[in-house]
C-alpha cells in the first residue's frame, strides 16, 4: 500500500512539474507574441534603413535609377577634402559647445528659481507655463518667427536697437559670416530651455528639504548649497541631458538652417546634415550624402560615449 502510495504521488508530482514547466513555455510565447511587433517594426524601420545606407555610403549612385557602383571608400576620401564638408563640421563643433553650455546653464538657473526662489504657487505655474510654451511649437514655426526677428528692416531687434539709439549695431544678422552661428544657437536656446528645465525641477522636487534645512541652520550660502546639495544630487540627470544635447543639436540645425538660412551666407551655417540633404536631394548624389550620414552617425555615437565615461561616477545616494 506505502509503495502504491509512493507512486501515486510521484505521478501526482509529475504531472504538477509538467504543468508548470508548460505554463511557463505559454508565458515565454506570449511575451514573444508581444515582444515580436516592435522587433519588426523596429528592424524594418530603423534596423534595415540604417544597414541600407551604411552600404549605399560606399557606392556612387543618384537615387533616381539606374544601378549603383561599387566605389569602395573613394566617397569619405572626397568626403573629408571637401571644404564645404569641413567647414559644416567646423560650425557644428561650435554648436555643440555652445548650445549645450547656454541652454544648460539657463534651464538650471530658471530650475533653481522656481523651486527655491520665493514664488507663489500661481507665479510658478505661470512662469513654467511661459518657459515651457516655445518647446511645443513646431520648429518650422519657431524658425519662421525668429527669421522676421531678425531681419534687417521689420525685424524686432534692429528696431529694438532703433529705439534705444544704439543704430549703429544694426545688421543683417543671419547675412553675415560672424553672427549668423550665435542667431542659430540663440533661437536652438529658446526653443530647447524649457524643456531641460522641466527635467531639473523634476530632479530637485526628489532631494529631500531636510538637506537644505540643515545647511541653513549650518550657515551655508545659496551658493554653496547650490554646488554641494543640487549639482551633485543632479549629476546624473545632468549626464542624461549631455546626451540629449548631442542628438538634439543635430536634428535642431537640420531644421533651423534650413528654414533660416539654407546654409548660408557661403556656407557660413552650413551644418552636416544640411550638407547631407542638399546632396541627396538637389545633387543626386546619394552615396555621398549616404557616407556623410555615417560619418554623422559615428560622431554623435562616439560623443555619447565619451560624455558618459567621462562624467561616470558613483551616484550619491539620500
Amino acid at each position: 500500500m506505502e509503495a502504491l502510495k509512493k507512486s501515486k504521488a510521484m505521478k501526482v508530482g509529475g504531472t504538477q512539474k509538467e504543468k508548470g514547466m508548460s505554463r511557463k513555455g505559454k508565458d515565454r510565447l506570449f511575451i514573444a507574441v508581444c515582444v515580436l511587433p516592435a522587433v519588426l517594426l523596429f528592424s524594418l524601420f530603423i534596423l534595415y534603413p540604417m544597414a541600407k545606407g551604411f552600404m549605399m555610403s560606399f557606392y556612387q549612385y543618384s537615387g533616381l535609377g539606374g544601378e549603383a557602383t561599387f566605389i569602395g571608400l573613394k566617397n569619405f576620401q572626397t568626403l573629408f577634402a571637401d571644404p564645404i564638408f569641413l567647414t559644416a563640421m567646423k560650425n557644428m563643433v561650435f554648436v555643440l559647445v555652445f548650445f549645450p553650455l547656454m541652454t544648460m546653464v539657463l534651464a538650471m538657473l530658471f530650475a533653481v528659481m522656481l523651486t527655491q526662489g520665493r514664488l507663489h504657487q500661481f507665479e510658478q505655474k505661470f512662469f513654467k507655463m511661459i518657459i515651457f510654451f516655445p518647446n511645443i511649437l513646431s520648429m518650422v514655426v519657431i524658425g519662421v518667427l525668429f527669421l522676421y526677428l531678425y531681419d534687417y528692416n521689420l525685424g524686432l531687434l534692429n528696431g529694438f536697437l532703433d529705439v534705444v539709439g544704439f543704430e549703429v549695431l544694426k545688421q543683417t544678422w543671419l547675412g553675415q559670416k560672424s553672427t549668423v552661428l550665435w542667431c542659430l544657437v540663440a533661437t536652438m536656446v529658446w526653443q530647447a530651455t524649457g524643456y531641460y528645465m522641466v527635467m531639473y525641477i523634476a530632479g530637485i522636487n526628489q532631494i529631500p528639504v531636510d538637506l537644505y534645512e540643515a545647511a541653513d541652520i549650518d550657515g551655508a550660502s545659496k551658493r554653496v548649497q547650490f554646488f554641494k546639495i543640487t549639482l551633485p544630487l543632479l549629476w546624473q540627470i545632468l549626464r542624461v541631458t549631455l546626451v540629449f544635447f548631442i542628438t538634439g543639436a543635430f536634428n535642431l540645425t537640420f531644421t533651423f538652417v534650413t528654414v533660416m538660412t539654407s546654409g548660408g551666407p557661403n556656407n557660413a551655417s552650413q551644418v552636416p546634415l544640411t550638407y547631407m540633404y542638399s546632396q541627396a536631394f538637389s545633387n543626386a548624389n546619394y552615396g555621398y550624402a549616404m557616407a556623410i550620414a555615417v560619418v554623422v552617425f559615428i560622431l554623435a555615437i562616439t560623443l555619447s560615449f565619451m560624455i558618459q565615461k567621462l562624467t561616470d561616477k558613483d551616484a550619491i545616494e539620500f
